[in-house]
């Protein structure tokens, strides 16, 4: 376990996009900044964490959805980003990138979900242009752009 783990944050990340056959998208919002609207993120807990681990980690905290590592798909891509001012007191003095590697879960059709009161006050599905449009963050919303041309890639 990282002697650091309470202390900072460890900047590799995962997002996590969630959608439905008719392409429709879940998005939640922050609790900290209501208005900014997201997929499921989330750090890694431990540096030897594997990033699938903590996407389904990420995923059953922020939702409740379970998945089993086989509904889990890694697109293979990777952002890069520069953390938000106002996040970067999470991290270790001098970190302001973070590593966030994109993953998805397929659902049939939109579901209820739990959310952490600590994490998100609401959720709502929508249409993946809308909900890319919605997206406070710039890598999220690409990546929600990306859902048509990925989903066929694996279909």
């Amino acid at each position: 376990m990282d002697s650091n783990i309470a202390l900072y944050k460890i900047p590799e990340s995962v997002l996590v996009i969630i959608y439905t056959s008719r392409l429709d998208v879940l998005l939640i919002e922050r609790a900290d900044h209501p208005g900014f609207w997201q997929s499921v993120t989330g750090s890694k807990d431990t540096s030897d964490e594997p990033l699938l681990e903590t996407a389904r980690r990420e995923l059953e905290e922020e939702t409740g959805i379970v998945a089993a590592p086989d509904q889990m798909r890694n697109w293979g891509l990777s952002n890069v980003y520069d953390i938000y001012p106002a996040w970067r007191h999470r991290y270790a003095p001098g970190v302001t990138r973070n590593t966030e590697h994109v993953f998805s879960l397929y659902l049939p059709e939109s579901c209820a979900v739990r959310l952490s009161p600590r994490e998100h006050t609401a959720s709502q599905w929508l249409a993946h242009q809308k909900a890319a449009e919605k997206c406070f963050s710039p890598s999220n919303a690409e990546a929600i752009l990306l859902l048509p041309r990925f989903k066929e890639s694996v279909d």
